[in-house]
């Protein structure tokens, strides 16, 4: 492949994924400290917006595969994409109290934030879960998709470094601090759409004049195409099990650092954890393209689960390190390695189409289901009172426990996945 693929794939890629920290683990924070939200509101925050990422990029993906276009929707939606984290910096309670007099500042605060995350999630779901996503399977092959996927998967722990690298000096219990950081992603953003004019090559797609664009929309859900595909829809609904388990911490995780267990250097604590995890991902993606599917995952799945044993037991600051590093070494390369098979069973000419089905399995259900299980896991968590009188919850270590039960759960279903195949393999040959 061209190094201006591999160029445009990490800008796009790890731009992409630092506006998704901004959105995933520090609107959380900030809907946290400026409104002092409970575990349900950013349970809500993070399930609408699940909604609105699969819904976008159902009907985006599948509009993108209509016209055989990736590119226009990648630059454009990047554009808007910035603009819209750029206006979180108006969602200030100075502001707020000005213009909604007579209402609540907290309740209005955390109004605006769910409603402008689910409008963020549009524009970075259309261009980035949509069709970089389909952009990315277009242009790659089979036998190199593991490679491609190492350097994709890895870009959410760099993204985490980068972000948490650039800001923390910043002190996240003042307003001005959240104005500046959602200013500088916001202007990253888009530069990359700009930049993506010059370096993004649109990947040749045959396109079907005859076919309808609902049908293209509905095409991963009628039955005949799930027949004709059981292998990836097995993968899909084990994927989906792997995301709950993520998203039952992860919403939480930046709190529960900073609150629960006080470490206010938790970025040079977690920094070398994302470095070594990342490097580890680029690699074992690798392995994928020689060992295949089952033997990667497992291993992904094994490293993640002593990961979180360690931080369900352990609060000593190296052993968190030790934990968290597991934690990340399995949640990254195991994204990588159903990454790569996701995009090796999808059906040629329908990438954009199959995106929603995609996200509705990797974030929807995920989205909705897991941070709601983290939600009753912290229903009885401590609380703290702040400067003002007002109260918080502390995140607890259950968070990880529940995780972990289902990890365990994903082993179990995947080995009995490759008994069964196994067998039918025996029956075959005998």
């Amino acid at each position: 492949m061209k190094k201006k693929f591999y160029l445009a794939l990490i800008i796009f890629s790890l731009v992409g994924q630092i506006a998704w920290v901004i959105e995933n683990m520090y609107f959380n924070v900030f809907i946290y400290k400026m409104f002092n939200a409970s575990a349900s509101d950013i349970s809500l925050m993070v399930a609408l917006s699940a909604i609105m990422a699969a819904l976008t990029t159902i009907f985006i993906g599948a509009l993108s595969d209509k016209l055989g276009k990736r590119k226009a929707f990648m630059v454009v939606g990047y554009l808007l994409w910035g603009l819209s984290i750029t206006s979180f910096a108006l969602i200030d309670t100075n502001i707020i109290s000005k213009i909604f007099v007579s209402s609540s500042v907290t309740a209005v605060g955390i109004t605006l934030v769910i409603i402008m995350d689910c409008v963020m999630t549009f524009f970075g779901s259309s261009a980035n879960d949509a069709c970089f996503n389909a952009w990315l399977t277009d242009s790659t092959t089979e036998g190199e998709r593991g490679k491609a996927e190492g350097i994709n998967s890895m870009m959410p722990l760099v993204a985490i470094l980068v972000v948490f690298g650039s800001f923390m000096g910043f002190d996240t219990s003042k307003s001005s601090s959240w104005q500046l950081i959602f200013i500088i992603i916001g202007v990253v953003v888009i530069i990359t759409s700009i930049i993506g004019i010059f370096i993004i090559d649109e990947a040749p797609i045959e396109v079907d004049n005859n076919n309808n664009y609902f049908k293209n929309v509905f095409y991963g859900f009628k039955p005949s195409v799930i027949k004709e595909n059981k292998k990836l829809y097995i993968d899909l609904i084990i994927f989906m099990l792997f995301n709950v388990a993520i998203q039952i911490f992860m919403p939480y995780l930046i709190i529960y650092y900073q609150v629960t267990l006080k470490l206010d250097n938790y970025v040079l604590i977690m920094a070398p954890a994302i470095i070594l995890a990342a490097i580890f991902t680029f690699f074992y993606g690798r392995i994928y393209d020689k060992k295949g599917f089952n033997f990667t995952i497992l291993i992904s799945l094994i490293i993640g689960s002593i990961g979180f044993i360690v931080l369900y037991i352990f609060k000593n600051t190296i052993l968190v390190f030790i934990g968290s590093l597991f934690m990340m070494m399995g949640y990254l390369s195991g994204m990588s390695i159903f990454g790569a098979r996701i995009r090796d069973n999808t059906p040629k000419n329908k990438s954009g189409s199959f995106q929603g089905l995609r996200i509705i399995f990797q974030v929807l259900l995920p989205g909705v289901i897991g941070p709601a299980i983290g939600a009753l896991v912290l229903k009885n968590a401590d609380m703290i009172t702040n400067d003002d009188g007002t109260t918080s919850f502390i995140p607890n270590q259950n968070i990880f426990l529940f995780s972990l039960l289902v990890i365990i759960l994903v082993i179990l279903i995947i080995g009995i996945t490759i008994l069964i195949n196994k067998n039918k393999k025996e029956n075959k040959e005998s």
